[in-house]
């Protein structure tokens, strides 16, 4: 998880753990970054190898190019290799810009 803080550290982007406190959202682009699910190596009742499957979800009220290449170059950095999908929220009038990647657990 250090990693993963220094890297959103890194781009200067507004992020928060899941999401912004009601009222406290800053204004567009903002990141929200959650512990998925994990991807754990186990055999025979036992975890060998923890995984935290990580998305880190990128929000911007129009398409900005520039905001996902700090974002994507800041991963590409610290050697993070991640799954990009992206969609528009109508409810919220965002861009949701998805980066998933597996990351070992501390």
């Amino acid at each position: 998880m250090d990693k993963l803080l220094t890297v959103l550290q890194e781009t200067g982007i507004p992020y928060a753990y899941d999401h912004f406190s009601e009222g406290e959202a800053p204004e567009p682009p903002f990141v929200c970054y959650l512990f998925f699910g994990s991807n754990n190596f186990a055999a025979d009742g036992h975890v060998y190898y923890k995984i935290n499957e990580v998305h880190v979800e990128l929000y911007t009220d129009c398409k900005d190019l520039s905001v996902e290449r700090t974002l994507e170059d800041a991963l590409d950095q610290h050697g993070i290799f991640y799954e990009k999908s992206e969609v528009w929220i109508e409810s919220e009038k965002l861009y949701e810009v998805l980066y998933a990647f597996d990351e070992e657990a501390d």
